[in-house]
């Protein structure tokens, strides 16, 4: 990997793309620290230092915002309103029949539907942006300080309305930033900055782990984590890295007189086909029951339930259905997102057959077949991988502070190699090049 980068260095527009990339990074990173007017930032301070920052209920949102959230800062919101809008426009595609119709026509109906997106982008940004406003106000965002009321001190409906058009252009411009570094830079712009975010709360959350420790002034429980998280990293790689190739003949056609076809290729098929969205799924709606319950006014049994069962990571109810949301979401989410019948038909088509099994309806039900046996690995490892911060070091204590985190991690290491494949293909097409010349 570091041989790929010293090589895309060395080569002039790609050591362009490679410093406009990292620019917009550092344009990114300096956001996540611009305040946002009307709040009290003694006060955030004090509260990020005395309470537990209710990290159960808004820890997914400050994952992929980079610790901005908890800071009310003009990035507070980061990438996630644009995640959530992508995840439901591509949920959308398989319900509404004209967006389907419009993800087929190519490159004009993708533009569409990135538009639709950004639009959606810019609501849910308004939706969040008021919620976390109220959250703030009502001192939930820091459920255990004392001073977590004054946060907001002024109540006025024009000091909201600031502060939530503020975080909506923050998003905006996030937004913004994604795309140029795609269209501009060096992979998927949106990924990177999600890659940045997560990967920027590493170091203060492995100094926290080790300040907590008490075995050998705290370097065990530090040593541990970084050996617990360098074999997730490996399992991660191994696991995104296997795939299921099924084979792929084309028929030779007769056209004039030449002869086409003939060659054989194969379908890759991935054991983690879902990729990080079932967790991430998983985590929102877990997050759902607490979240009213916390707004609800009075005492009741239901509200005292979810404070003992579902506000807790380590609390045996919380795992056993965290797991199974997992293993359900990534069912669910590789149903919608490879269709058999589609690839079936659009191998008919070109004259393609797997060996061994006729086109049309049985290459269908196969394809069905082998994707139902491999997505059960595939689920049972996200769900494994989710719950290693709680379950392996929970004796420790750090199980809630532990930056090797199931969505993290995942997140990181697909990120990470995506981006190498990309340079390293660029890298590749110049050495071609420059062979040819």
């Amino acid at each position: 990997m570091l041989t790929a980068f010293i090589n895309a260095f060395k080569t002039p527009d790609l050591r362009k793309k490679l410093l406009f990339t990292l620019g917009m990074i550092v344009l990114y990173r300096v956001g996540t620290h611009v305040p946002i007017p009307g709040v009290n930032y003694r006060a955030v301070q004090a509260c990020v230092t005395e309470a537990s920052g209710n990290q159960g209920l808004f820890g997914l949102v400050n994952l992929f915002s980079g610790g901005a959230l908890l800071q009310i800062t003009i990035f507070a919101l980061g990438i996630l309103p644009y995640i959530t809008a992508s995840i439901i426009l591509q949920l959308l595609t398989v319900v509404i029949p004209r967006l389907e119709a419009m993800k087929k026509e190519g490159q004009a109906g993708t533009t569409k539907i990135t538009q639709y997106t950004r639009y959606l982008t810019v609501a849910l940004a308004v939706l969040q942006g008021t919620g976390l406003v109220a959250t703030a106000r009502s001192g939930a965002l820091f459920s255990g300080c004392s001073v977590a009321a004054g946060i907001i001190p002024d109540r006025s409906i024009f000091t909201t309305v600031t502060m939530v058009i503020c975080m909506t252009a923050g998003t905006a411009l996030v937004m913004w930033l994604g795309e140029l570094i795609t269209d501009r830079g060096i992979g998927n712009g949106m990924s990177i900055l999600m890659f940045i975010s997560i990967a920027a709360s590493f170091p203060s959350a492995l100094w926290a782990i080790k300040k907590q420790g008490t075995l050998a002034g705290g370097w065990i429980e530090f040593g541990s984590v970084i050996v617990v998280g360098l074999a997730m990293v490996g399992l991660v790689v191994f696991v995104e890295q296997a795939q299921r190739r099924i084979p792929v003949q084309y028929a030779k056609r007769m056209i004039g007189r030449r002869a086409y076809g003939g060659t054989s290729t194969y379908i890759p098929v991935k054991v983690n086909q879902a990729g990080v969205i079932p967790v991430i799924f998983a985590s929102s709606l877990l997050s759902i029951p607490a979240l009213v319950a916390q707004f609800s006014g009075g005492d009741s049994v239901w509200k005292r339930w979810i404070a003992e069962n579902l506000t807790k990571g380590d609390h045996p109810v919380y795992i056993v259905l965290y797991f199974l949301l997992i293993v359900f979401f990534a069912f669910f989410y590789v149903s919608i997102s490879f269709n058999p019948e589609d690839v079936a038909d659009n191998m008919k088509q070109y004259g393609g057959f797997i060996p061994g099994i006729r086109a049309g309806r049985p290459t269908a039900r196969y394809l069905s077949y082998v994707l139902n046996r491999i997505t059960w690995p595939g689920s049972l490892y996200l769900g494994v991988i989710a719950l290693v911060p709680t379950i392996a070091l929970v004796g420790f204590g750090a199980s809630q502070n532990f930056p090797f985190g199931g969505t993290s991690i995942l997140i990181i290491v697909g990120v990470g190699l995506e981006t190498v494949k990309q340079i390293e293909s660029q890298l590749q097409q110049r050495n071609y090049e420059g062979f040819l010349r």
